[in-house]
């Protein structure tokens, strides 16, 4: 149900009341762990490798070792409700400047401040953290593409395969306005105001893009291997062309290193250009799309 300017705001307030909270429970979560941490180190520090731990010290070291498993496991928890208050935030936002722009509102922004924000949005994208050990990533997260009846919702990021003024079909960056049930297709706005261009789309022309970054670390399987064909938004512009990935990242901050497709060099390729995990798909370019962004 739409909402005013004045609610959202005292909702994005209340929010972030709640992570104020959080975070000072997070610190003094953080406190009773160093201080059961320190007790273990301790009790080691009296247990020297010559010894034969006595039965006593092997249930301290149970006890404490225990506590310290809750400690992290409430941590977590702290941890995770103020990314959930975060992320909520940020939906309160998305969802109200939507509604300012369907009611003609929209706010021009410059090309420099469009990149910007897109680098901004990658970086920001939430990281996938498995609640279990060797918990396999979901979908859209990373490589992993989405369901085959996943319905993109509105105000999400997409590659949309749209035609040219000639003729020509490109893969361009767009945001969902609808989608409509019964005709089974998509409206879309190209995120280049510029362009000012709103799309109707089968299924088959809109990827939606990952909603959550993986973890090279610990969800390496929801990568692109190195050496895979992929769709990566070429730098400063907002189209996706046909690339190779070169290099993998291998921190959650990373982006891929990629070889776009470009016949203007001998190989055929460009020099290698980093593009955020967001913004890497895997799709199969149109023959047509030859043109640039």
């Amino acid at each position: 149900m739409p909402f005013t300017a004045d609610a959202a705001a005292a909702q994005i307030q209340e929010r972030l009341r709640n992570v104020y909270q959080l975070v000072h429970d997070i610190e003094a979560q953080r406190s009773r762990s160093e201080h059961n941490l320190n007790n273990i180190v301790k009790t080691h520090e009296k247990v020297t490798p010559e010894d034969k731990v006595s039965s006593y010290y092997q249930q301290k070291l149970k006890n404490l070792y225990s506590a310290a498993v809750t400690d992290a496991q409430q941590e977590e928890e702290i941890l995770r409700k103020a990314l959930g208050k975060i992320n909520e935030i940020r939906g309160i936002r998305n969802e109200r400047r939507i509604q300012a722009r369907n009611a003609g509102n929209k706010e021009t922004i410059r090309r420099g401040a469009l990149m910007k924000m897109l680098l901004s949005t990658a970086q920001t994208l939430p990281l996938y953290v498995g609640k279990a050990p060797g918990a396999k990533a979901p979908p859209l997260c990373g490589a992993v593409p989405a369901e085959p009846t996943y319905i993109a919702k509105m105000g999400d990021m997409v590659a949309a395969l749209v035609k040219g003024s000639e003729e020509e079909e490109n893969w361009i960056l767009a945001e969902v306005v609808q989608f409509n049930q019964a005709t089974n297709k998509y409206e879309v706005d190209d995120i280049d105001e510029e362009q000012k261009d709103r799309h109707t789309l089968s299924r088959r022309r809109v990827v939606p893009l990952p909603l959550m970054r993986a973890n090279p670390e610990t969800d390496p399987h929801a990568l692109f291997a190195k050496g895979s064909v992929v769709m990566a938004l070429y730098p400063q512009t907002t189209c996706f062309y046909k690339a190779v990935v070169n290099h993998l990242p291998t921190t959650a901050t990373e982006e891929y290193e990629v070889l776009f497709e470009d016949a203007t060099y001998c190989d055929g390729f460009s020099p290698p250009l980093n593009v955020a995990q967001r913004y890497v798909i895997s799709i199969k370019e149109s023959k047509k799309n030859k043109s640039q962004c």
